[in-house]
C-alpha cells in the first residue's frame, strides 16, 4: 500500500504539480520538493531530488543524478539588484513577465552521473560535467570538469573521481554495459546488484 501511495504522489507531481516540464522516468522526490522556472526544466531518466530541496532556474538535468536534501539550483539575477532609485524589494523580478534584465537566457545544466551533496547551492548558467560529484555544503559559480570532486565556497577541484585513468576509462567501457544492461531499470529494486 504504501508503494502505491508513493507511486501515486510521483504521478501527481509530474502529471499535474509540474507538468509544464520534462520529466523522465523513475523520477524520485522527497518531501518539500519546490520546482520552478521561468521558461524550462528537463530532467532525465532515474533522477533523485532529496527533500527541501529546490530549483528555480531553467535547466536540463541528465540521467542517473542524484540531489540529496536541501540541495539548490539557484539564479544570479533573480532581482534588478541595479535598477536606480528603487530597493532590491521591489524591485523587478525574474518571476515577473516583463522582467528585462540579466539572467533571461541562463541555463544550468547537469550532465549525466552527477551527485550533488547536502545543502549544495548550484548557481544558475553553469554547466556540471558529467560524472561529477559535488561536496555538501558547496556553492558552485564555475563550471565543473567531467569525473571530478568539486567542494567547498566557492567549489574548488578536490581531486578526479577515480583514482586512476585507467579506472576512469574501465568505468566508461562499464558504464555503457550496465546501461545497455537496465535499460528497463525500474529503481534500486529492479537493479541486480553483483
Amino acid at each position: 500500500m504504501k508503494e502505491f501511495i508513493k507511486q501515486i504522489r510521483f504521478f501527481y507531481l509530474k502529471r499535474i504539480k509540474w507538468r509544464k516540464h520534462q520529466i523522465g522516468s523513475n523520477f524520485y522526490s522527497g518531501l518539500r520538493v519546490y520546482i520552478w522556472a521561468r521558461t524550462k526544466i528537463t530532467i532525465g531518466d532515474n533522477f533523485y531530488i532529496g527533500r527541501d530541496s529546490q530549483i528555480e532556474t531553467d535547466c536540463i538535468i541528465g540521467d542517473n543524478v542524484i540531489f540529496a536534501n536541501k540541495v539548490a539550483l539557484v539564479g544570479k539575477y533573480d532581482h534588478h539588484y541595479q535598477e536606480i532609485g528603487v530597493p532590491i524589494r521591489l524591485a523587478p523580478r525574474i518571476r515577473d513577465k516583463n522582467y528585462n534584465w540579466k539572467g533571461l537566457n541562463q541555463l544550468t545544466i547537469i550532465e549525466d552521473d552527477v551527485w550533488i551533496g547536502y545543502g549544495a547551492v548550484v548557481m544558475s548558467g553553469i554547466t556540471i560535467g558529467k560524472g561529477s560529484i559535488i561536496a555538501a555544503g558547496s556553492v558552485v559559480t564555475k563550471n565543473t570538469n567531467p569525473y571530478t570532486i568539486y567542494g567547498g565556497n566557492p567549489a574548488k577541484e578536490i581531486a578526479p573521481r577515480f583514482d586512476s585513468e585507467e579506472d576512469l576509462e574501465n568505468h566508461i567501457i562499464k558504464e555503457k554495459e550496465t546501461l545497455t544492461k537496465i535499460s528497463g531499470y525500474q529503481g534500486l529494486k529492479g537493479l541486480e546488484r553483483h
